[in-house]
């Protein structure tokens, strides 16, 4: 059965002019008459049977149908778009799109990507680091890296590595910490906490069975960042995370404690777009990125049992 589709031009001036509630500003985003615009859009008005705009003197707005009319329109409109990209096109360089939370991109997918770079020259690499939900397909991305206790009920869902948990601080820091035996107190700290993970100090004391401590006293911060530049500032003992506290720990800015190190609960996540398995690119981009998180997370379990 044939879909019934209104004007699929008219389509195009809608979503404009809802975007920018204003026919002017439409028309000039894609170069028509403010004229033509308005005029589509009644076309679209009669075929539908449904008022989509209130025309006012002091303006133009959406009638509350139109308001709902407009988040279907932009999402066919968008799905149309994306679907267009990914098309084979051998006079296009073709280019991966990744999202992923800033710290982890630039403390363990960055250092990396060189190497991939070098197996595949011609595939370009866009990584967004944006706090948002990612919608696959419509915003446009192939891959995501998340955090996560469990997968989704989706096969688009893979594990690539865990964390481990360690206290950390600076050097400095770490020699007010030591009692007369020279072992470290670790009541004698400020702890540093990140308001934002999942997993944290309380997990960390519960865990290693630590008594004497209060989980939530100390200072927070909302970023893994910022709680290691503070550990490094000597201002307390931050909740080190290998991978991401790995470079600091090799230059030396942050010591470990020698206190007990825990496996997170929570793990990082591929999560891949529906119609992966149909571009030559995204399938080596996925099979490269899996080999670099078990080689690593085997580095990581060796460390750990050293």
């Amino acid at each position: 059965m044939a879909l019934r589709l209104p004007p699929l031009s008219s389509l195009r001036f809608f979503e404009a002019a809802g975007r920018h509630q204003s026919f002017k500003l439409a028309a000039g985003e894609l170069n028509v008459t403010p004229s033509a615009v308005s005029h589509g859009i009644v076309a679209l008005e009669k075929a539908l049977g449904v008022a989509l705009f209130v025309r006012e003197p002091r303006g133009l707005s959406l009638t509350p149908e139109g308001a709902d009319y407009l988040t279907y329109v932009s999402e066919a409109l968008s799905l149309i778009a994306v679907g267009t990209e990914r098309l084979p096109n051998k006079q296009k360089k073709r280019t991966i799109a990744v999202s992923c939370a800033p710290t982890i991109a630039s403390r363990w997918l960055l250092p990396r990507l060189h190497s991939y770079s070098d197996r595949w020259p011609n595939v370009d690499v866009s990584v967004d680091t944006s706090r948002r939900q990612v919608g696959f397909p419509v915003d446009g991305f192939d891959f995501a890296l998340r955090m996560s206790r469990s997968s989704a009920a989706d096969s688009g869902w893979t594990r690539l590595f865990g964390e481990q948990l360690v206290p950390v601080c600076s050097p400095s820091y770490r020699d007010t910490l030591c009692d007369g035996n020279g072992d470290i107190d670790l009541r004698r700290a400020t702890l540093i906490h990140v308001s934002a993970a999942s997993e944290d100090w309380r997990a960390w004391l519960e865990k290693t069975g630590t008594n004497g401590i209060e989980p939530g006293k100390g200072l927070h911060f909302d970023t893994i960042q910022l709680a290691f530049e503070a550990a490094a500032m000597g201002l307390g003992v931050a909740l080190g995370r290998r991978p991401l506290v790995n470079r600091e720990l090799v230059s030396g800015t942050l010591v470990d404690l020698g206190l007990e190190v825990i496996v997170a609960d929570t793990a990082y996540w591929l999560l891949s777009s529906e119609g992966t398995a149909h571009r030559s690119d995204l399938v080596g981009f996925r099979r490269w990125l899996v080999r670099e998180a078990e080689a690593f997370e085997g580095h990581l379990a060796g460390h750990l049992l050293a």
